[in-house]
């Protein structure tokens, strides 16, 4: 075992120390003023007009390099698909799915695009003590595989249940989720392949507020057609990925319960608990150290000191 000297263990204290300030900078961020990032951009996905073609899927599937899945994307037996009585989620194969719902308001199936929302104030963020997450201008939540430590913290922060943990790599740890295309075409001002791809234009790409006003316009406009609400313009702070329906939300796989603030905003005392329990941790690990290796240290004098005692004695035979 290393041996704990006074230069590691301030070294150790230092380490800590930038976790703390790393946290509390992340709090105050996340506590101040915020300007939900108004040149960000957004989709606004209209239920009434998915039919459940899969194009998106493939697509995005085309364009992320995934393997292909189980189910071909042309094959819609995949809409019967339940497991433990849950619909389909996104995985490591597939950043994106749709499900058919059969909700009793209407005589027809509505079609739910799901995928990574792009929170404006992201908990997987926050909730991330290694900064593996960015929330770029242009409004993607995006993630640096190569600092990821695969705690999985920002599974369980995430309201929506989105990130994926790759089990099929059991050392390198990767959380899978959609990155809006970031890489490919967000930051060229260019829409995600899945929007592109969508042959009934349910999806509409563009700034964050200008799509907005697109989705109220089309409330206003069509009375009776939706919902008066958009899913996701105030939902845990607002998301970059909005919803319009012509039933309730719950009826087509939505949690109504999220909060209209940030997750942020329900966790402060929390994140206020955490420097003094990173601080004093290390602390306490460091007295349980130092009280087993002294057990040790006191054991190997007295057995030096005893072996030069027998060394001294038998020096002392010789010569009589």
């Amino acid at each position: 075992m290393k041996k704990l000297n006074r230069r590691s263990f301030i070294k150790g204290g230092l380490a800590t120390t930038a976790a703390v300030t790393v946290l509390k900078e992340k709090k105050s961020a996340a506590s101040g003023d915020f300007d939900n990032y108004p040149e960000g951009m957004g989709v606004i996905v209209d239920l009434t007009r998915c039919v459940g073609c899969r194009s998106c899927e493939a697509a995005c599937n085309k364009e992320q390099n995934l393997p292909e899945p189980e189910v071909p994307f042309d094959d819609f037996s995949v809409f019967d698909y339940m497991h433990h009585g849950e619909k389909r989620r996104t995985d490591e194969t597939a950043y994106t799915i749709v499900n058919r719902y059969n909700p009793p308001e209407i005589d027809h199936p509505l079609f739910r695009k799901v995928q990574c929302n792009h929170c404006n104030e992201p908990a997987c963020l926050t909730s991330c003590f290694v900064n593996a997450y960015t929330k770029t201008p242009e409004g993607a939540v995006i993630y640096n595989a190569k600092v990821c430590v695969g705690c999985r913290t920002c599974m369980v922060a995430c309201p929506f249940y989105i990130p994926a943990f790759k089990y099929s790599s059991a050392f390198k740890p990767q959380i899978m989720k959609c990155i809006f295309c970031y890489d490919t075409r967000l930051k060229n001002g260019e829409p995600p392949a899945c929007v592109e791809a969508c042959p009934q234009e349910a999806l509409t790409f563009g700034r964050r507020k200008d799509v907005l006003k697109i989705g109220k316009q089309r409330i206003r406009e069509t009375p009776g057609k939706y919902v008066d609400h958009i899913y996701g313009e105030h939902e845990v702070g607002g998301t970059a990925w909005m919803y319009l329906s012509s039933v309730p939300f719950d009826k087509v796989g939505f949690d109504t319960h999220v909060p209209k603030e940030p997750i942020i905003n329900s966790v402060k005392e929390f994140l206020a608990m955490v420097p003094m329990v990173l601080t004093i941790w290390p602390g306490l690990f460091v007295g349980f150290h130092l009280l087993a290796t002294r057990k040790d240290k006191v054991r190997e004098m007295e057995k030096e000191a005893e072996l030069k005692k027998t060394k001294e004695n038998d020096e002392k035979e010789e010569q009589a």
